[in-house]
């Protein structure tokens, strides 16, 4: 009789068990928001404003910029305005492999009349 009172606590005791188991509640990270359209502009303005721009910015925040010296400085302020960054490349103000590295940092926005 305790050997069939043991073996039944046993049999109860790996059946909790095993309901315990199978009602564990998985724990899922939630899923990656979509950010909203108004989120993403922000972002992007905020990023374009984080650029420096060729048109209006003075000559010691010019020479912030990584390879940018006195002598590219003075160069993009004096060929002011540009109606884009390229013209840094295509007028001739600096060489290819520097505004190749500029570029990210740089913008030229419309100068309103």
């Amino acid at each position: 009789m305790k050997m069939r009172m043991s073996a039944v606590v046993t049999a109860m005791v790996a059946v909790l068990a095993a309901a315990s188991f199978s009602f564990a509640v998985e724990v899922k990270q939630p899923a990656a928001a979509v950010p909203a359209a108004d989120t993403v502009k922000a972002t992007a303005k905020t990023k374009a404003e984080a650029k420096i721009d060729i048109n209006t910015a003075d000559e010691a925040t010019l020479k912030a910029i990584p390879g940018v010296g006195d002598t590219y400085a003075s160069k993009i302020v004096a060929g002011r305005p540009y109606s884009k960054k390229t013209d840094l490349k295509t007028r001739k103000i600096v060489p290819a492999d520097v505004y190749s590295r500029i570029s990210p940092l740089i913008i030229a926005k419309r100068i309103k009349k």
